[in-house]
């Protein structure tokens, strides 16, 4: 079986934890279900979970390069040569990344993030969707900074052929696995 699941802010993106943090449990109870992937604490959207190994590991392992598209909120307003220098690869600490699709995103309509992004009147903010081939400990965000506008507000839209769609925050269907 695979779920498809979106996380809200602030849970993790695990069943257990030794703070007090909030985790998946609070909204799936599924025996044998886990994680296919990682999403950041603080990002949003969505999480694939399932109960078969083969696909967990497809889903998961870097070696697939299986896309991940997210929709970013920056602070600034994005241009056109931050977004080519993000479609070329960005040097990060830990080496260059493979080229992103990027382009320019009107504000989506989104539900409300609690608590809300931190809003300045003096500074704008732009959306951005990026698709990225592999899963670095906070690329999205580290990639955005490294051009100059540092992540607001970060929402996974789409995982390979798998889409987030209507689902709101907490929310999950569940699929049949193929084959």
């Amino acid at each position: 079986m695979l779920l498809l699941f979106n996380k809200p802010f602030n849970v993790l993106s695990q069943f257990t934890d030794e703070g007090q943090r909030q985790t998946l449990r609070a909204f799936i109870d599924i025996p044998g279900i886990y994680p296919a992937g990682r999403l950041d604490y603080d990002s949003e959207g969505l999480l694939l979970l399932t109960d078969d190994g083969r696909l967990q590991h497809r889903i998961a392992n870097p070696r697939h390069k299986l896309p991940k598209t997210y929709w970013v909120q920056v602070e600034g307003n994005i241009d056109e040569a931050a977004l080519a220098r993000l479609r070329n690869g960005i040097e990060l600490n830990d080496g260059l990344t493979l080229p992103a699709q990027a382009r320019a995103l009107a504000a989506p309509i989104l539900w409300p993030r609690h608590p809300p992004i931190r809003v300045r009147k003096s500074v704008p903010d732009s959306w951005l969707e990026l698709t990225i081939a592999e899963g670095r400990n906070r690329q999205v965000r580290r990639m955005t900074a490294a051009v100059g506008f540092p992540t607001l507000r970060l929402v996974r839209v789409r995982i390979g052929e798998w889409e987030l769609g209507n689902l709101q925050p907490g929310e999950s269907r569940l699929l049949q696995t193929p084959g």
